[in-house]
Order: C-alpha cells, then sequence, then structure tokens
C-alpha cells in the first residue's frame, strides 16, 4: 500500500471520501497520543544538536528556532529547553531579518544549508530513537492499508525553500527507505 501527505487544514469529510479505506493519522502537535509525538515541537528530549556536540535540546523545534540568528539577536538556547510545544518560535518580526542558523561558534548557514546539515539529520535522529517503535507500527500499517499523514505543510522538496518542509513527508521518505542524507 502507501503512505500520502495530506494538509491538516483540508476538511477530513473531503480526505475520507477521497481515500474511504485509509488510516488518518495527524502526526502534528494537535495530533493526538502517540502520534504526536512525530511532531517536530514534541519534547522527546536528549536530541544532539549538530555542530555542539555537548548541547542537547528537547524538540527538533527548539533546535532549529534557538540556531537561528537575526540582526538583534543570537542564539537562543532556552528554545532547546522548551518543553510544552508552545512560544518556540522565534520571528523576524520581532528580532529582524534572520542571518542564518548558527553551525559551531563561527559559521552561519543560509536556509537550504541549515535545512540539510541542521533539521534533516536533527528529525531523522528522532525517527531512530525515540520514534523507532512507532515508525515500526506505521511501516508495518503501511505494507496492508493506505495511511493518511496530516502536516500544516506539504511541501516535500528540500531543495523548495520558498515553503517550509513537511516532516510528514521526511516520515514517508523514512518508512519508505529513501530519507534525504547529506554530507557536511
Amino acid at each position: 500500500m502507501s503512505i500520502i501527505v495530506e494538509s491538516r487544514r483540508r476538511r477530513l469529510e473531503n480526505i475520507q471520501k477521497d481515500y474511504p479505506t485509509a488510516t488518518i493519522i495527524d502526526v502534528t502537535s494537535k495530533g493526538e497520543q502517540p502520534w504526536v509525538k512525530f511532531s517536530p515541537f514534541y519534547p522527546h528530549g536528549n536530541i544532539p544538536v549538530p555542530f555542539y556536540p555537548r548541547w542537547k535540546s528537547e524538540s527538533v523545534e527548539g533546535i532549529w528556532q534557538g540556531l537561528k540568528v537575526f540582526e538583534t539577536a543570537g542564539v537562543d538556547r532556552a528554545k532547546m529547553s522548551n518543553q510544552d510545544m508552545k512560544n518556540i518560535k522565534r520571528t523576524v518580526r520581532k528580532y529582524g531579518k534572520c542571518k542564518g542558523h548558527s553551525a559551531g561558534y563561527t559559521t552561519l548557514l543560509g536556509y537550504l544549508d541549515a535545512r540539510k546539515l541542521i533539521y534533516l539529520p536533527s528529525y531523522l535522529w528522532v525517527l531512530e530513537n525515540p520514534l523507532a517503535d512507532l515508525v515500526k507500527e506505521l511501516r508495518k500499517m503501511s505494507e496492508s492499508q493506505t495511511v493518511i499523514l496530516l502536516d500544516y505543510e506539504t511541501n516535500g522538496e528540500v531543495e523548495n525553500c520558498k515553503k517550509p518542509l513537511s516532516h510528514a513527508y521526511l516520515i514517508k521518505y523514512y518508512v519508505e527507505g529513501n530519507y534525504p542524507i547529506f554530507e557536511k
């Protein structure tokens, strides 16, 4: 069978009409247990922070937001200790233009490189470690039925920086054995 990514903003009735026999799983921060654990905001804890060997983060989103460097603000490690899945985002409205993501103490990465070298490895670590059992369950489900993963974002193209990347697509890629890996 297969895994399909659909927008969480789409009416559930319409998704059910298009896929009447599919299992629908919300993998966003609004999802049900245990599937909410796939949200990048979920506080798994102890997630290694790329480029900072001694640092750990509660969530993948904490890493992504915490390593942003703005015109008026640098790295914010407090975002990495957030456990309530709220108030993690850091915006240009508050801090000015984003200059990049910190990759060590002297390097800033542009958006695409940060996506490839920070976000993707961090999310992969979560899939392979705290989510390993749920990934197995999802893989088994997708072998016998169509599984719909709901996400707010539906961009599955890593190189398309005009839209945020869908973590549901990353789940799909990993389960199907083609997770995108980029070398430093």
